[in-house]
């Protein structure tokens, strides 16, 4: 697990990095918000909507090799924006990233659910905090490279992907070692009838809610304390990083909470105090916000390992689908959010896109609620 958890963060570092270069993109090659938001949509979405085909692969036949590719990828392609010359290069550049970290997540949430053992939730959320720990250190990383260096400093973070494809290539003959052996496919098979669909339904609608408003945060909130709290982008870096972090805290706690008192009233609990925490962030000063903004990180970010599970417990037969669209499809209509916010806030202003950011999480309260106790199929676990 620990291997799959240190894959998850240099992938996700990738990500992370997105978010840092926006301010500097935004002053140094002239992006308008709407553009800026339109790469954060291009890297959720082609790191989202083919995962579920990745998923499928997986299913069928372990595919280790797209663990070390995948990272390889995430890193390479976000080295290039730093390169790049023109706007449609740099977001091929995010495109290609975004690929690397697609390929990556369904085997390596199979391989993770493998071998977590009956406390699922638990061991989902160790495999997620890598990915949260590595969303978190983007910023940190990237900022102060793209300080020293400008822009072409982004080509640095080729460097840990490329060590971290070289760790997952050498564990790869463990990795297949970890697979359930062939006679366990009749299991998978049998359990394929017990899927409950209706209520994954609901629950990736809820991921995709949350992911709208993390998202919209991760997209904005470095351009928030600079425009309208005075504040500098590097200052606004590390206030998204607080909440990256705290994010990566938040799923360490969730997990086991999840295990302990259900799935359902995490989700839907999560869900219930995101509105006044991202209301007390809008209306805070730089220093005060960033306290909020780290109780808004846990409760998103927090969750992430717990619907993976769910829908991996909803569709028991099609693990690798499940972590698919959980982790990916869901993830990346949430990420449609990014450039429709930034609509907004050419519009109307940042402070105004914070507050529709705040309303969203009411919605994915309510679906939460109709989602049933037990994620398990149907007189399953």
């Amino acid at each position: 697990m620990g291997v799959l958890s240190a894959g998850h963060l240099f992938t996700d570092l990738n990500q992370g990095a997105v978010a840092a270069l926006l301010p500097f993109l935004i002053s140094e090659r002239g992006l308008s918000l709407a553009a800026a938001g339109a790469l954060v949509f291009a890297a959720t979405v082609s790191s989202s909507l083919i995962q579920p085909l990745f998923g499928i692969f997986s299913d069928r036949s372990p595919i280790p090799a797209l663990m070390p590719l995948g990272v390889l990828l995430a890193g390479v392609g976000m080295a290039l924006v730093g390169v790049a010359p023109s706007y449609p290069l740099i977001f091929a550049s995010v495109v290609l990233s975004g690929v690397g970290v697609a390929a990556f997540h369904p085997e390596a949430a199979r391989f993770a659910n493998y071998v977590s053992g009956s406390r699922r939730a638990r061991g989902m959320s160790f495999f997620s905090v890598g990915g949260n720990a590595g969303f978190a250190l983007g910023p940190i990383v990237a900022t102060p490279l793209v300080l020293v260096f400008g822009l072409r400093g982004a080509l640095f973070l080729a460097l840990p992907a490329a060590l971290m494809a070289g760790v997952m290539l050498f564990e790869t003959p463990r990795m297949l070692r970890l697979a359930p052996e062939a006679s366990e496919g009749g299991a998978r098979k049998e359990e394929a009838g017990q899927e409950s669909w209706a209520p994954f339904a609901v629950m990736v609608a809820v991921v995709a809610v949350r992911s709208f408003v993390y998202f919209g945060l991760v997209a904005f909130v470095a351009s928030y304390y600079e425009r309208v709290l005075g504040a500098s982008a590097a200052l606004g870096n590390v206030a998204l990083t607080v909440m990256l972090a705290s994010g990566a805290v938040g799923t360490l706690l969730m997990g086991p909470l999840a295990d302990r008192f259900g799935r359902k009233a995490v989700l839907a609990g999560s869900m219930l105090v995101l509105p006044p925490l991202v209301l007390a962030f809008t209306f805070a000063g730089p220093y005060a916000g960033m306290a909020f903004l780290a109780l808004v990180g846990a409760m998103t970010v927090g969750t992430f390992g717990v619907t993976v599970v769910m829908g991996q417990e909803y569709l028991p037969g099609r693990i690798g689908l499940a972590a698919g669209i959980t982790m990916g499809l869901s993830i990346g209509l949430g990420g449609i959010g990014a450039p429709l916010l930034g609509l907004l806030a050419d519009a109307g202003g940042l402070r105004t896109t914070m507050l529709a950011i705040a309303a969203l999480p009411v919605l994915g309260f309510i679906l939460a609620l109709t989602l049933p106790a037990r994620s398990g199929p149907p007189g399953g676990a």
